[in-house]
């Protein structure tokens, strides 16, 4: 689950929990307690040297919510190149900006259940149902 990540990218994953951004805490409020077709995700989530901003471990999905940073140049580099080693793991990544969470959280929440529903219907998940 944490592919290698080592006791450093640990602990700075726990203090990115601890400062949270306020469109990270928004999203966390509606994945947290399993509110997502009862699946887990897990914030700041160490995995080999990268820290996911969610992860939902039976998926293999990562949530990354891009602030202002993302939009240079250097930076949509690095992420070209994050998001392809993440997936040579067999994880997928999902991106949504600091704006899209604060102007319209219900529609970004719809689609990431959109895709949680997509992976559960390919049948590699076993579906555990709604937790409520």
């Amino acid at each position: 689950m944490f592919y290698n990540a080592k006791p450093h990218i640990f602990e700075k994953a726990k203090t990115l929990r601890e400062n949270m951004t306020s469109a990270e805490l928004n999203l966390w409020e509606k994945l947290k307690r399993r509110q997502v077709l009862g699946l887990r995700f897990r914030p700041q989530h160490p995995i080999d040297i990268f820290i996911a901003d969610f992860y939902c471990h039976p998926l293999k999905l990562v949530i990354e919510i891009d602030g202002g940073i993302h939009l240079v140049p250097e930076h949509k580099e690095y992420d070209i190149g994050r998001t392809a080693e993440l997936n040579q793991w067999g994880i997928q990544v999902i991106r949504f900006t600091n704006e899209e969470v604060a102007n319209n959280l219900e529609k970004v929440v719809s689609q990431i259940n959109l895709i949680c529903r997509q992976k559960l219907s390919e049948g590699k998940v076993p579906f555990r149902g709604f937790r409520g």
